[in-house]
């Protein structure tokens, strides 16, 4: 075996020698290969046409500038073009805005979302302490379009975010209406309608572009309309908005006497069936506030503590669209119907707080009680602002004048002062009134 191995290497030299002169061959060809394309295509095997190159360079530049010598016809249709884009892009604008919007209100709907799934959906455990919360906001009803097509078709021009301002009003309101639906223009809010009970009040709306609808003639309720007083035109309203809420829309009812001046939409939590203005007047009064009352006969618990707040304003509240809304709103109407003495805003609040107890079964609707000074009644105003320097800078959303008769001229006020800044503007009327 040594023998063999050693003839193998003696034979390896002239086979590397071999190899290194095939290398050497190759090389040689590829260097004269390349010589001759080098003769052959002086500029190269792939070539780009330089005069192609100007061409596009040139057609680009006209297309984005144009020159001096272009025809007016091709400069027209080119600014028609840039007017037809900016529309296009103010359109998007306003449709962001929209969406924006939108936005905002889905995230705040959010929290009372999440817990709807978790109290309608599959039983939970509850969390840890100071972690849990009940549902707040009872579930929308399916909107049903076949109670009343005509309004509906309506409310889907009017409302926005299937919300709207609602005002029930006829010719014994005239004057106030006028300011009412005057500051409601001043400030913008596009979603609102009168609902006309005469023939007077849905020509003046209609001369003065404002939206209005005016019910089909109904017996009983037709002629409360056209002839009666506030408080049948106010008991009125709870039988009417029902349509609405059927209809899957959100009501913030509004009496006439009531001046606006910011958007109220803006300043909503939507976060209960009800949600009201109060006839309060101070935090307790309006907010709510454990009250003492003294029975000396019982000696040592002579002391009772009682539970008090001033009552929800029924003339100016947003409703949602709920079954307990509804109910609400059926039971208020019955109410009122049956019982001619009844006053609306006291039967309102009767049924909104009255607890069950044998014999009665109460209301399961959510409720809350909106900013006494955002939304302002005139006692507060009259009483309090108008006399407070730092209170007269605060801005309200709107001034209900629910505490004094002589309401068209202290609206005019509330005007002159917020408005048109006349600082003296409230100083003339008394803080109540003369029976």
């Amino acid at each position: 075996m040594m023998g063999r191995r050693e003839g193998s290497l003696m034979r390896s030299p002239p086979s590397t020698a071999m190899r290194g002169s095939r290398i050497a061959i190759a090389v040689g060809i590829g260097v004269f290969i390349g010589c001759i394309f080098a003769l052959l295509f002086p500029n190269g095997l792939f070539r780009f046409d330089s005069s192609q190159e100007h061409r596009i360079t040139s057609r680009s530049s006209q297309v984005a500038n144009s020159s001096p010598c272009e025809s007016p016809e091709r400069i027209n249709m080119l600014k028609s073009e840039m007017v037809t884009l900016s529309q296009k892009n103010a359109e998007l604008k306003k449709q962001i805005r929209e969406l924006t919007s939108k936005l905002r209100l889905a995230e705040q709907g959010t929290d009372q979302a999440q817990k709807q799934v978790l109290l309608l959906g599959e039983q939970r455990k509850a969390g840890p302490f100071g972690t849990v919360k009940g549902l707040r906001t009872n579930p929308t009803v399916l909107p049903d379009e076949s109670v009343n097509p005509m309004l509906a078709k309506l409310l889907e021009k009017v409302a926005v975010q299937k919300e709207l301002i609602v005002c029930l009003a006829n010719r014994n309101v005239k004057n106030m209406l006028e300011v009412w639906y005057e500051n409601i223009k001043r400030v913008g809010i596009p979603n609102y309608l009168v609902v006309a009970l005469d023939d007077e009040i849905e020509a003046l709306c209609k001369s003065n572009d404002v939206p209005v609808y005016r019910r089909k003639p109904e017996d009983g309720i037709d002629s409360i309309g056209r002839t009666g007083g506030n408080h049948a035109v106010s008991g009125l309203k709870f039988r009417i908005l029902r349509e609405f809420l059927q209809l899957g829309y959100s009501i913030l009812l509004s009496d006439v006497d009531i001046v606006y001046l910011q958007n109220p939409f803006e300043h909503l939590y939507r976060d209960s069936d009800v949600e009201s203005m109060s006839d309060g007047h101070d935090n307790f009064t309006a907010y709510g506030y454990n009250d003492v009352f003294d029975d000396a006969k019982m000696g040592w618990a002579r002391f009772a503590h009682t539970m008090r707040i001033w009552v929800f304003n029924s003339g100016f509240f947003y409703i949602r669209p709920t079954i307990p809304s509804i109910e609400l709103l059926d039971r208020v109407a019955t109410r009122l119907a049956t019982d001619s003495k009844a006053w609306d805003q006291a039967v309102f609040n009767e049924e909104l707080f009255y607890p069950s107890h044998p014999g009665y079964e109460g209301l399961h609707a959510s409720k809350r009680t909106m900013d006494m000074f955002e939304f302002m009644n005139s006692k507060v105003l009259f009483r309090t602002v108008r006399n407070n320097e730092n209170y007269r800078k605060l801005k309200p959303v709107i001034v209900h004048v629910n505490y004094h008769p002589d309401k068209f001229p202290r609206m005019k006020a509330v005007v002159e002062f917020y408005v048109n800044g006349k600082k003296d503007a409230l100083q003339p009327f008394p803080e109540g009134s003369a029976w």
